[in-house]
């Protein structure tokens, strides 16, 4: 993911718990608060309870190609973080795709469809 495109800063991860509005899945967690750029930001969060370092970073691997491929049909100026539950490991990419999906539309982030055919597992 392109580096303009993320959230590295503890600030902005705090301003988000602190301003943001949190929308709610079995297999994540989705904070979303304004910003002032044109375009959006992300930050991804798995905690250790998700189990080890492998498993962290496979569910957050599903999460970044999910969102890589919903931000062009997500509405621009917001900061977004994305917490996973204990329940994405071990979910396939669509069951992540589809449950990022209605989390966004939720939370008034509109989204496009895409093909099956465009979807290929990471």
């Amino acid at each position: 993911m392109n580096r303009r495109l993320r959230l590295r800063r503890p600030e902005d991860f705090a301003r988000l718990r602190r301003e943001g509005t949190s929308h709610r899945h079995p297999l994540l967690v989705v904070s979303v608060a304004p910003n002032s750029l044109t375009h959006n930001r992300y930050g991804f969060i798995t905690a250790k309870r998700l189990g080890n370092a492998v498993t962290r970073n496979r569910v957050r691997r599903l999460m970044r190609e999910a969102v890589r491929q919903l931000h062009a049909g997500l509405q621009p100026g917001y900061d977004v973080v994305i917490i996973a539950r204990p329940h994405a490991v071990g979910k396939s990419f669509m069951v992540m795709y589809q449950a990022l999906e209605t989390t966004f539309s939720r939370a008034d982030l509109p989204t496009l469809q895409i093909r099956e055919e465009d979807n290929h597992i990471p």
